[in-house]
């Protein structure tokens, strides 16, 4: 070896691994610690982003737990308002590696604080969760005790899960100060009065995601010693940021916190892995197709090449060959709501029709109360 250079992959250099790759696939840019199979059992969590995960791991196939399934005879659209499916228990959307460490630490501790249910118009609201009960609450004790069996489910589900995909979505949070909890939104916007002597904003830091997302998987081995996580950040930039900062500026920090500290959790623990839907989307080589007009949503096309990419890594194609097969005999899958042209592509060219070419994706709409915070600026 003349120079430490010269046996480093086509994927190690910008040219051959960015500007003349296939971009559909991305050769060699995931290359799994652990591979997912039809018989996995895997649960997902995280920012809504996350909600796209789970629906195309389901379509290809995936088992995906359901921990917390919705009433028997209930609606699927009145199912999704009301936080059912939309990942593998009804916790809502986890934004911060911080919430997540704090639910697990409440399940096993079987702890319900009273002081975190808020009220708006007579209503109760659960602020750890405030948008899976979209009308809220008619008392407070009806609402503490839809906690109590939210805390069971997420037990179980974590003691039967085989690998947890959690999404890391922000940095940004508030905490209160009294319940020494942190919260899904802010006081004010879904339920309760903001008072600054209660609540205070905090933007968690690198060495704060670190340890979180580390006593994160410590809790998860102590209910689970075989479990293993799965990281991903979140390519969906703030809505708003209350740090004073601009928000570019603001998103940019949130992100690149936590992508440094999942890849850092990542390297140093066997259990850990990290796929790169983050650097996937954000990618100058994508910026002409990642996100909708308002900049901030990923396109379908975009989502389609990401879970492309994941599903080559872990040889998980052939479940979307058996899938077109079957559809192609017996009509459309029923209840689906994702279009899988996109991935079919990777697996090899399939026939279509001129009709059929011309139909677009549906586009997924993801519950997220985060958006929320847009209706707020003046």
């Amino acid at each position: 070896m003349t120079h430490p250079y010269e046996d480093i992959p086509p994927e190690g250099f910008w040219r051959s691994g960015v500007v003349e790759t296939d971009r559909m696939d991305w050769p060699g840019l995931h290359k799994p610690k652990f591979h997912l199979t039809h018989t996995t059992r895997v649960a997902t969590a995280g920012s809504c982003f996350a909600q796209h995960i789970g629906r195309y791991l389901r379509l290809a196939g995936i088992n995906v737990l359901d921990g917390e399934p919705a009433p028997k005879g209930m609606g699927e659209e009145l199912a999704t308002r009301f936080g059912y499916g939309l990942y593998s228990a009804r916790y809502g959307n986890i934004y911060t590696a911080r919430q997540m460490r704090e639910l697990l630490e409440d399940a096993m501790a079987g702890r319900v604080d009273k002081r975190l249910f808020l009220t708006r118009k007579g209503r109760w609201y659960d602020m750890l969760r405030p948008g899976v009960e979209p009308t809220g609450c008619a008392s407070l004790e009806e609402a503490m005790e839809l906690r109590r069996a939210h805390l069971e489910a997420v037990l179980a589900l974590i003691s039967s899960t085989d690998v947890l995909v959690f999404t890391l979505g922000l940095t940004e949070g508030w905490i209160d100060k009294r319940a020494g909890k942190t919260l899904a939104m802010a006081p004010g916007v879904i339920a309760g009065r903001y008072r600054e002597r209660r609540f205070a904003f905090h933007n968690f830091s690198y060495d704060e995601v670190l340890e979180d997302l580390r006593e994160t998987l410590r809790l998860m081995q102590e209910l689970n010693p075989n479990i293993k996580l799965l990281l991903t950040v979140s390519p969906v930039p703030l809505t708003a940021t209350a740090s004073g900062d601009h928000v570019l500026s603001a998103s940019s920090y949130s992100k690149s916190v936590l992508r440094a500290a999942a890849g850092d959790v990542a390297a140093g623990e066997a259990a850990v892995d990290y796929f790169p839907s983050y650097e996937i989307v954000t990618s100058t080589a994508m910026a002409a197709t990642a996100y909708e007009a308002n900049l901030r949503g990923v396109t379908q096309e975009m989502v389609e090449t990401v879970m492309g990419v994941f599903l080559v890594a872990h040889g998980l194609l052939d479940a979307l060959a058996e899938m077109e097969a079957g559809e192609t005999a017996h009509g459309a899958r029923a209840g689906s709501d994702v279009d899988l042209r996109g991935l079919r592509a990777l697996s090899g060219p399939a026939e279509t029709d001129e009709e059929d070419a011309d139909v677009e994706a549906p586009e997924d709409e993801l519950i997220c109360e985060e958006a929320l915070l847009e209706a707020l600026r003046k």
